[in-house]
């Protein structure tokens, strides 16, 4: 014991940097989870590979990943084939745009006014599980402009999540602050504007990033459909009718890209403005 109590304290300097050089709460999940995804991407690009080599399936339908990300690579120096990826990117997010535009404020009527809901709900749940691309022709009918179509088509398809999680999201708002603010008050749109929006806006945003994907899908459906327009759609029918296997499955890899890019912003932004949530 006296051995013990005679030992010189590790001084207060020493601990310090280690305490400084301590990761943030969640670091090394995200790395784990970084790790793991690219393994799995690799994992997948060597199967691929290994497919296509061994003759596991035909070359002419599935050539070698590595070719495919060698036409990736010349695709991204091409200036037609950027062209297209910006007729994709500005429907994408115009149809985005528009979603969200519609479905926030329809979302915070019906989540305010259970009455109108009720009313509105069967039409709402009758228009919902009809796929986007079913209502591709009527669209191409009415919109002659091909980005007015591809925009109509990627609203319709993406407008759902988001005013889902705008209504749900109302409902979780504290009925006790609510309540605090009228007492005191306060009108339904201050109410509104102070408390219950507020509150929604985490939902608002999941619903959002939910969308993203949703929207680009449609767009490129969109332009699938739609001879003549430009867009990464219309480079992937061209591609695939004359049998080019390679800038076809290239420019969906591209596609992919795009909608994981899209994908990572948002949740990226989401975390930003709603750490509370994430801390939570």
């Amino acid at each position: 014991m006296t051995s013990t109590a005679n030992a010189p304290a590790r001084p207060a300097a020493e601990a310090a940097p280690r305490a400084g050089r301590a990761r943030p709460p969640g670091t090394s999940v995200a790395l784990t989870r970084t790790r793991r995804g690219a393994q799995g991407v690799l994992a997948f690009l060597v199967l691929a590979e290994l497919a296509s080599r061994t003759g596991m399936v035909d070359r002419s339908v599935l050539p070698p990943i590595s070719s495919v990300l060698a036409e990736a690579g010349r695709l991204a120096g091409d200036a037609a084939f950027l062209a297209d990826v910006r007729a994709t990117v500005t429907a994408w997010l115009l149809g985005l745009a528009e979603a969200v535009a519609i479905a926030v404020p329809l979302g915070l009527l019906f989540g305010s006014l259970p009455r109108v809901e009720a009313v509105v709900r069967p039409v709402l749940e009758f228009l919902r599980p009809i796929p986007a691309v079913a209502i591709i022709p009527l669209a191409m009918l009415l919109f002659p402009d091909a980005l007015d179509m591809k925009t109509t088509i990627a609203v319709y398809a993406s407008c759902w999540p988001v005013l889902i999680n705008t209504v749900y999201g109302l409902r979780e708002v504290d009925p006790v602050a609510r309540e605090s603010l009228r007492s005191f008050g306060f009108g339904p749109m201050s109410v509104l504007l102070r408390v219950s929006l507020p509150s929604t806006a985490p939902f608002i945003a999941t619903g959002v990033r939910m969308s993203a994907g949703i929207a680009l899908i449609a767009t490129v459906s969109a332009e699938l459909f739609a001879s003549g327009s430009a867009g990464i759609g219309t480079f992937i029918n061209t591609a695939g009718s004359s049998a080019r296997m390679e800038p076809m499955l290239a420019a969906t890899l591209w596609a992919g890209v795009l909608g994981l890019l899209g994908n990572g912003a948002l949740a990226a932004l989401e975390r930003r403005l709603f750490r509370w949530r994430t801390a939570r």
